[in-house]
């Protein structure tokens, strides 16, 4: 009788197959897109449709790719550069770490991760034909995921340039990652979230793809608490950055954004409960140079 009873409820609970599975994926993903015609987001200081940012920062960095590089010097005198300095040191990452760098067309993360490794094991800093066949440090496993096919453009030119081999470069929205789940050992993304249209679901995504255990490391710029300070960098950055970049790159709108994005984007308090609520723990950051960047950090766990 009770097996008779089990198995009528069975046959009332209709089969999930992969096929349904992908169709209630393909719904859902239809349905984020067609509301985000028509909820509204913040670019820079003006208020505009999630479609509309999307489509603006694209063109974004898709006009600044080939000086990009250039302006980072330029904009911060050279400090960018120690910045991510510090936020390899902290990652710390070994020859088998599988790397996820997204927003990092230009490949600046990803070449620090190999040198940083090799120097980690005694190799060089450089890529030469030594540090490409030395079988303990290469090949490694490491993937760009950029949304500008430009930002890429510039990242495999340099890549190849440097003679550095086996990353991946992939075209693709942080926001819908193009990777399985528990896949990679780390998820880092450097000055590229606050670009980000929904950061919740970008921080979802982020979770989504790393393996239990494996850590989430962002860079980002943040906010200066000193009001002293605070109206010095105001200052630098919409009287000088601007212009700079209507000079370097032709292109005065596109670094008004940067410099405006910046002041949309949560403290560090606020950003930091954002990758708790993603299901993030140990989650922590470090204030560099008084706070104008914040190296966020947290487990997936």
């Amino acid at each position: 009788m009770t097996s008779t009873v089990i198995q009528n409820v069975i046959r009332c609970v209709p089969r999930i197959t992969w096929s349904t599975l992908r169709q209630c994926s393909s719904s859902s993903r239809h349905a984020r897109e067609e509301n985000s015609s028509h909820k509204t987001t913040h670019f820079g200081y003006e208020t505009v449709s999630e479609d509309e940012k999307a489509e603006r920062v694209h063109r974004v960095f898709e006009n600044v790719a080939s000086k990009y590089d250039l302006m980072n010097d330029l904009m911060s005198g050279g400090i960018h550069r120690l910045w991510k300095d510090v936020f390899m040191s902290r990652l710390r990452p070994s020859p088998t770490t599988r790397l996820l760098d997204v927003a990092g067309g230009t490949g600046d993360i990803v070449f620090r991760f190999i040198q940083h490794v090799n120097q980690s094991v005694g190799g060089s800093t450089v890529a030469d034909d030594t540090t490409q066949h030395s079988s303990h440090i290469h090949p490694y496993d490491i993937t760009v995921c950029d949304i500008s096919e430009n930002m890429l453009k510039v990242g495999q030119q340099r890549a190849e340039a440097q003679g550095y081999q086996g990353i991946h470069w992939v075209c693709g929205d942080a926001q819908d990652l193009p990777f399985e789940d528990d896949l990679f050992d780390c998820y880092t993304i450097v000055f590229g979230i606050r670009n980000v249209v929904d950061v919740e679901q970008a921080l979802s995504e982020a979770y989504r793809v790393l393996k239990p255990g494996g850590r989430f490391m962002c860079l980002e710029f943040s906010q200066v608490k000193n009001s002293s300070l605070r109206w010095v960098y105001d200052q630098y950055s919409f009287n000088v950055i601007p212009p700079l970049g209507q000079v370097i790159a032709g292109d005065w709108k596109s670094y008004q954004y940067l410099v405006e994005s910046i002041r949309r984007f949560p403290d560090q308090e606020s950003f930091k409960e954002m990758i708790e609520a993603a299901g993030f723990r140990c989650v922590k950051y470090e204030n560099l140079t008084f706070g104008v960047v914040a190296i966020h950090s947290g487990f997936k766990i």
